[in-house]
């Protein structure tokens, strides 16, 4: 093994992170026990739309939830087949040893199967990330990805550091790497999702992609950060500061089962968590934040009855079809 060690330094922001999150995940462990399938599954649909969306993909939780039980889907295949691909890697995680080069190529090649030639192949060529006609990343060149990734995954192996802080410094190597000619990104967040779940295996299942989706261009200030200071710090710091928000996220909706009646729906515990860090938001923000894109079925299935349960109320119930119109969390939904 190479005695590579990537650059990366531990603040106290991030030792402060790393304990909120391991008290967090102890707290969420009690309380939450063995995810049911159900919520494993709705978890990783959730997970694998944000991954996606950040991408482009343009397919919404519904239509993906549609598409993996085999009905039809107005959508382009292009977006379909990414779908099927990605719910069938995450499905084959427990394979995958996170140090396994040639686990890392498998999973690659299930990612972009059908999508890319060369999938599970490292790239041949270079290949330079872009914003817009912006070049903000050229990776290193092609003969030298080989030896980077076996670097990165010895030092991985040895276990020098949390595994928090480890999943985190490994996602921003990785993405400074770019190994492949395509599908980087979304391979970063399988792969710290596989580092996590091999320390605790209820972090399988936690839909941080999410909070990522939100926050997208804090994202990639991050990661251009990381680049300005050649050190992995900022984007060690959002990371678990995003993984931080995902737990209390999963809390929430739990606390919300606990607490309201077994008639309100999934989809209602979901609308009312997504109000974690906001007193009042918008329709269009509260489908972003749920991962919708089509209206009625977030009217229907989520704000209608919220809004008749009492559990949340207009900010100008006048003008129920204003511009301006927000929603907050009513008196009830805080008391419970």
């Amino acid at each position: 093994m190479s005695s590579y060690q990537p650059p990366f330094s531990i603040t106290p922001t991030i030792l402060h992170l790393v304990e909120e999150i391991v008290e967090s995940l102890g707290r969420w462990s009690v309380s939450t026990g063995e995810l049911s399938p159900r919520l494993r599954r709705s978890n990783r649909i959730r997970t694998i739309q944000a991954s996606l969306a950040i991408e482009n993909n343009t397919l919404s939780v519904e239509q993906m939830t549609a598409v993996l039980a085999g009905k039809r889907v107005l959508g382009q295949p292009r977006e379909i087949r990414e779908v099927r691909n990605a719910f069938a890697a995450y499905e084959q995680m427990s394979q995958w040893q996170p140090s396994s080069v040639d686990d890392l190529l498998a999973a690659h090649g299930n990612l972009m199967a059908d999508l890319l030639d060369g999938a599970g192949q490292f790239r041949t060529g270079k290949v330079g990330i872009y914003r817009g006609e912006a070049l903000v990343h050229m990776a290193p060149p092609a003969k030298r990805v080989p030896g980077l990734m076996c670097d990165l995954l010895d030092w991985l192996a040895r276990g020098e550091v949390s595994p928090l802080i480890a999943s985190c410094v490994f996602h921003y190597e990785f993405e400074f790497i770019h190994p492949f000619v395509d599908g980087n990104g979304r391979m970063g967040r399988l792969w710290q999702t596989l580092i996590l779940s091999r320390w605790r295996p209820l972090l399988a299942y936690l839909p941080v992609e999410t909070v990522i989706r939100e926050q997208q261009a804090a994202y990639y200030q991050a990661l251009a950060a990381s680049d300005s200071a050649a050190e992995a710090k900022p984007f060690v710091t959002f990371m678990l500061q995003a993984l931080l928000t995902a737990m209390g996220e999963v809390a929430l909706i739990n606390q919300i089962s606990d607490q309201v009646s077994d008639q309100v729906s999934d989809q209602v515990k979901r609308l009312l968590a997504a109000f974690r860090d906001a007193k009042t938001l918008k329709a269009a923000e509260l489908m972003t934040r749920l991962g919708l894109q089509h209206r009625p079925t977030f009217r229907n299935n989520y704000l209608n009855p919220a809004l008749a349960a009492g559990l949340i109320e207009m900010t100008q119930p006048d003008s129920p079809r204003s511009p301006a119109q927000q929603y907050r969390l009513t008196a009830k939904a805080r008391a419970q």
